[in-house]
């Protein structure tokens, strides 16, 4: 295989008038995305980024960022993506430890990389949005002054399979973040892969709205590669608000909708929810996090659109099991998509065996249908940049297969239908009891006067940890801690409960939407 950008190099070829990507009421035809891209790339070469050379994105959802992704591919260099929300001294240890040498970044947050640039291998800071380029020259260049100082377009360089292509890192809530090495074949494979799961697969004529970060592997692959690979039109939104979303998709008819649970859940607690327009739409996602069954059940009763949930890692470039429209089951992840291999686990990596039908019953000993998900696949990374112990501890290897180790508590039906439980590291044992916080959570979802909710473990003398709920009430919601203890109490085991809920304003989470849970452990000691 050659270069992961010479599918978007060849739409560029064959459909030059054909929208890339629109932005706030502008287009970019594919012949003028691909040419910036080429005068990109050939700066980039011109300021030392060749073969394997590392550029980091310190942007939000732009069309620089998708510029800049593409270009520093056709240069033969390495993206690592950084969240723009991070910053000097968590964008420190991703400069360093990656050995980036080119930075482009807003301008706004070109000094946070100043502020750490001696302890890092960059050589240059590109700013995107510079409105005094004087004041910025001391420490970084402007884009279009950097652009214009290519002559000319670089040829793609080509690049083998198992070159890297991209290097995300982890979220690093437990630790410090880990580079993933993803190739040019993980990310291609998986951007077609995932491509072909909706009706149809991806058409030209689809636009997809592009609110998932950038930084952030659902996005990168699923929204922005499966989008221009596939010569559809691409949507940026540089952050997450509802209202703007559903009028993004109704002033531009978008077809394809990705987000997290917690997206979902914003748009249907919404107060004029019900006035959204999203008939364009013709398929919808959730991803990154387990998708509540209640907030999927309210989101198709009001725009009449299948909510589909699929499942993947960082290290799984992402995707490795989905629901589709043929093969559909409610609270599940679904099945592996075709080419990926899917088992669960116990603590022998002997295989659990499978429970006749998913979901199980309420009151169903979870210890006893569950292990660890294990996958193998074209999409499983390289491996932790420079960290041989981590990757020793995450694959292990079985009759010539490579598995990777996801960390995640789940069981299987006889169907094939995969059920994520939680995180190994969430799981909560009170009184010597296994309690899996999203079990709680899903009933908590389902009560008319919660709008989001999250639970933790925390210290408890007599029971070692002990459940606690965050609940962020419905506005104006005639309800009381003690009345969800008690709705909780009426649904689940007595050792599942929460025995402390907490009414807050709302979760924390990060970026991606992912629930913060280290936080809210942190607040309750």
């Amino acid at each position: 295989m050659a270069n992961l950008v010479d599918d978007v190099a060849a739409t560029a070829a064959e459909h030059p008038d054909a929208t890339a990507v629109g932005y706030r009421g502008a287009t970019w035809s594919y012949e003028e995305f691909w040419g910036e891209t080429g005068r990109l790339a050939k700066a980039l070469d011109d300021h030392g980024v060749d073969a394997d050379g590392r550029v980091a994105l310190y942007l939000p959802n732009l069309p620089q960022y998708v510029t800049g992704f593409h270009a520093t591919l056709r240069a033969g260099g390495v993206v690592v993506p950084m969240n723009p929300q991070y910053k000097a001294r968590e964008i420190g240890h991703l400069l360093a430890d990656s050995g980036a040498t080119v930075v482009i970044t807003l301008a706004a947050l070109a000094p946070m990389v100043a502020e750490v640039q001696d302890e890092t291998d960059v050589e240059h800071v590109v700013a995107v949005g510079a409105e005094d380029a004087d004041a910025l020259h001391d420490i970084a260049t402007p884009y279009a002054e950097f652009l214009a100082s290519a002559d000319g377009e670089l040829d793609v360089v080509d690049r083998a399979d198992d070159d890297l292509a991209c290097q995300p890192y982890t979220s690093g809530t437990t630790g410090t973040p880990k580079g993933v090495m993803l190739t040019h074949h993980n990310l291609a494979w998986n951007a077609r892969a995932t491509g072909d799961l909706m009706p149809g697969g991806f058409e030209a004529d689809d636009k997809m709205l592009g609110v998932l970060p950038l930084f952030h592997i659902y996005g990168m692959t699923v929204t922005m590669l499966g989008t221009l690979f596939a010569g559809a039109a691409y949507y940026p939104m540089p952050e997450w608000d509802a209202q703007a979303a559903a009028d993004l998709v109704a002033s531009e008819d978008l077809t394809i909708v990705h987000g997290v649970p917690a997206m979902y859940n914003d748009l249907v607690n919404q107060p004029n929810a019900e006035e959204f327009d999203l008939s364009s739409v013709r398929f919808a996602n959730s991803g990154g996090s387990s998708l509540p069954i209640e907030v999927m059940r309210r989101f198709e009763e009001l725009y009449d659109v299948d909510l589909f949930e699929g499942y993947g890692l960082t290290e799984t470039s992402p995707v490795t099991h989905a629901n589709r429209p043929d093969a559909r089951r409610p609270g599940s992840i679904g099945r592996p998509i075709p080419g990926v291999e899917s088992m669960v686990v116990d603590g022998n990596f002997d295989e659990v065996p499978p429970v006749e039908r998913g979901p199980v019953e309420e009151g169903t000993d979870l210890d006893d249908v569950t292990g660890e998900l294990v996958v193998s696949g074209p999409n499983v990374m390289k491996g932790y940049y420079g960290l041989p112990e981590a990757n020793e501890g995450a694959f292990t290897e079985r009759e010539g297969t490579r598995w990777f180790h996801t960390g995640d508590v789940a069981y299987r039906d006889e169907d094939d239908f995969y059920y994520v439980v939680d995180r190994e590291k969430h799981m909560i044992v009170t009184g010597g009891y296994n309690v899996y916080p999203r079990e709680v959570e899903e009933l908590l979802f389902e009560h008319e006067a919660i709008a989001d909710a999250a639970v933790v473990g925390i210290p408890d003398e007599r029971r070692g940890e002990t459940v606690k709920a965050f609940v962020v009430p419905v506005p104006d919601a005639d309800v009381t801690p003690d009345e969800i203890r008690e709705y909780c109490l009426t649904n689940l085991a007595e050792y599942k409960h929460p025995r402390e809920v907490a009414f807050v304003e709302e979760l924390p989470r990060t970026t991606t939407g992912k629930v913060q849970k280290f936080e809210l452990r942190g607040s309750s000691e």
